[in-house]
Formats: structure tokens, sequence, C-alpha cells
């Protein structure tokens, strides 16, 4: 449980959330887009997304604005295109322009080049390229905030910092709220770095 929470964050941040196993940081990334509600949590105070209350706003509403990454994320058991077109329909219908969409979502994760086509499945993917999948993933909606619980827990250092290179780079375009437990990530992100103590926020 949390309590007596206040945060202020700006367009375009980049926000690491840290503290020790438990503590309840991906409690609060669920409390951010509905979820923990949603699950049968309960959440009072307010929470505003650009001066408006989300209670005010629609699950669909929320899970296009703020798009969450959890840790234990899998991929479809489709194709590297399905897995983005998937939510584009869900959330959009038709879909025009299929194929440029695609490819300019790839693209923005460095993934196009990499891949053996379109239609190759995610499952053939490297571990490192397969969470760049997902990350593109949560692109599909047209977001603004993108939360990422622990996205890098099980990649090798040099998929780390490939990540960490693409999430400095989104943060042009996003705002981001990622968990990390390691001091060298939040580091080299350059955001800012809250951390959860005795269920409070600690700056």
């Amino acid at each position: 449980m949390l309590k007596d929470l206040n945060l202020s964050i700006a367009e375009n941040e980049i926000i690491c959330l840290m503290g020790s196993s438990g503590c309840s940081k991906s409690t609060f990334l669920s409390a951010l887009n509905g979820f923990l509600e949603q699950k049968g949590g309960r959440c009072s105070g307010k929470i505003l997304f650009k001066g408006e209350n989300i209670k005010d706003k629609g699950e669909i509403w929320l899970r296009r604005k703020l798009a969450i990454l959890f840790q234990d994320a899998t991929l479809f058991p489709f194709s590297v295109e399905r897995n983005l077109t998937y939510a584009m329909e869900f959330y959009e219908g038709s879909i025009k322009d299929k194929q440029k969409r695609v490819e300019e979502l790839l693209k923005s994760v460095n993934l196009l080049d990499e891949i053996n086509g379109l239609d190759m499945p995610a499952s053939k993917l490297p571990g490192g390229e397969k969470q760049r999948l997902c990350i593109a993933r949560m692109l599909t909606t047209k977001p603004e905030v993108l939360m990422l619980d622990e996205p890098c827990s099980s990649l090798d250092m040099k998929n780390v910092l490939i990540v960490d290179e693409l999430l400095k780079s989104l943060s042009q375009r996003y705002t981001i709220i990622i968990i990390t437990h390691n001091e060298e990530q939040a580091k080299r992100l350059g955001g800012r770095i809250v951390r959860i103590v005795d269920k409070k926020f600690a700056f």
C-alpha cells in the first residue's frame, strides 16, 4: 500500500522509479492507468493527466494515452507484423496504410533492418529484439506516456544498453516512467530518480 503520494511529471520527462522489492512500484504504475481498480484494488485521491482526472475518462482512453509494459509481458504467438496490427485493429477497427505504419513502428525501435521480413514469427526473435517489439507494440495506440516495469530485467548488458538508448530517443516524443533496480541504468537514462521508501516517495 502506498500513501500520501504527490508527484508532478513534466511532458517528455524520464522518471526512474526505484525502491526495494515489494515496495509497490508496480502497483503505482497500475494505478496510473486504471489497472489497479480494475483488478479490485482501491485508489483514493486524484490522478491528473494534463489537468483532467483520469477517473472521468473511459478505460479505452486510458489504455491509449498511458501505455504500460508489464515485467512479464509476452508477445502474441503471431508474426512480427500481426503483433503490431492486433492492437491497431482493436482500438481503430480498419487500418489505413497498414504496412507503412508497421514499418514506421519497427523503425522507431531500430528493429526493421534486424528482422527477416514482417511475416517472421515473433517467437524466433532473440530476447533483446523481442523486448523492442514489445515496446513497438506499446506505440501502436499512439500513447503519450510509456510506463515500463523493469523492461531489461532478463536482458544481457549489450541489449540493456540498446534499450537505454532507445528509451532516451523515445523521450523526445513520449513521457517515460520506468521501474528499475539498476542505479547505473537510471544514471544512463539521465532522468529524475524517484524512490519509494516507507510507502512514500523520496526524492
